[in-house]
């Protein structure tokens, strides 16, 4: 009892700092709810290091206005990023594209070495309709990390590092050629690049757990992040901001692309699996949806749309959404990141996903949710 009592005490005085218009704060009563899957999340917060930071949006004339809301958001507290990485590389493969007049969103191309032909535009459906590595590490040898870093930092996103592929690992610093299709018969292959070596992070939290598996064998030690990819949420947050509301940005903030490119790029993000050609079955519309529906297997109605990247690996879920209904006229957004790895093991699958991860992420969603629809605007 003792401790619930500090539990409340501790969000209240959280959130009151947070804004001075707390009971306009939805962020704060949604966990405070007492559904079961948010409350034993925050019954034991030290074990999930959970990070959120919602946008109450309001409109005013024709201007856009944000409130953000907090919670135990903090740049220097390290989470491992996961997929979300793929919708920034997404975005400045596109400012790339705009950027040479010979190439274009269904240019074929394939990477050196390998036999899979694609184009953009395919690798981009693929990755934010089932996050798709490959599809991912194609875009990253087109760019090389520097040149996502650099186009990143250019439009006042930071802190950001991105510094390796996904869904294998390598420290291989050059990037493969691709080779282009300029007509049926003629290729040209891009130059390769050689990239930076990361320099290891400096962050709370940068070793996690108590072991880890490598080669089949328990090493005995906090598993090491400091070479990862580091995408925090408030520089996840303000990429979904200027892709979604360009208009609030200074130009020089905002994503150098064309209206048909950020058009394809917003579609991209809330058409669901079953829409682009993916057995329904296995990639249900909650697939790649953790608010609101990642938990449940049911479709997601045609006027709520779900503009996001989600991300899951090493026990760690996080999502970033634009979350928008068009019946209701509801739109917010929300990041959240939670970590669930009971055993403080990593590398060994056993995580609690579906039992404590993605239920909380939905049930945020929800929570949110019906709390916009009976807010006053």
């Amino acid at each position: 009892m003792f401790k619930a009592h500090l539990i409340t005490f501790f969000l209240l005085f959280l959130f009151t700092a947070c804004s001075q218009k707390s009971h306009e704060n939805l962020l704060e009563n949604a966990l405070t709810s007492g559904n079961p899957k948010i409350k034993r999340v925050m019954d034991s917060l030290d074990r999930y290091e959970v990070q959120i930071r919602y946008t109450k949006i309001d409109r005013q004339n024709d201007s856009v206005l944000f409130t953000d809301y907090d919670f135990q958001v903090e740049d220097n507290n390290y989470f491992y990023p996961a997929s979300t990485v793929k919708f920034p590389i997404a975005v400045v493969a596109l400012e790339k594209l705009h950027e040479i007049d010979s190439l274009d969103l269904n240019t074929r191309y394939y990477v050196e070495g390998d036999s899979i032909e694609s184009t953009i535009s395919k690798d981009i459906s693929q990755i934010f309709a089932v996050s798709d590595n490959a599809a991912n590490n194609r875009l990253f040898e087109f760019l090389g990390q520097d040149d996502i870093n650099s186009r990143l930092q250019n439009r006042g996103i930071a802190p950001v590092r991105i510094s390796h592929r996904l869904g294998y690992h390598t420290e291989d610093l050059k990037t493969k050629p691709l080779i282009i299709y300029l007509n049926d018969s003629t290729t040209t292959p891009t130059l390769p690049t050689i990239n930076t070596f990361p320099e290891p992070l400096a962050l709370n939290k940068i070793k996690k757990g108590r072991g880890f598996y490598t080669d089949g064998d328990l090493v005995n030690e906090p598993f090491d992040f400091s070479l990862k990819n580091y995408y925090p949420v408030t520089s996840q947050h303000s990429v979904l901001k200027r892709v979604i509301f360009p208009e609030n940005f200074d130009e020089s903030d905002c994503f150098n692309l064309s209206e048909k490119q950020r058009s394809y790029l917003l579609k991209a993000m809330h058409t669901l699996p079953k829409n682009v050609g993916y057995d329904a079955a296995e990639y249900y519309d909650g697939y790649c949806k953790f608010f609101l529906f990642g938990d449940t297997k049911e479709a997601i109605p045609d006027h709520i749309k779900i503009y996001n990247k989600v991300g899951f690996a090493y026990g760690t879920l996080t999502d970033c959404a634009y979350i928008k209904d068009e019946k209701n006229d509801v739109d917010f957004l929300l990041t959240a990141t939670i970590l669930v790895n009971k055993d403080g093991i990593f590398n060994d699958d056993a995580y609690e996903y579906d039992e404590v991860g993605i239920p909380f992420l939905a049930e945020l969603g929800r929570e949110i949710y019906r709390l916009e629809i009976d807010r006053k605007r």
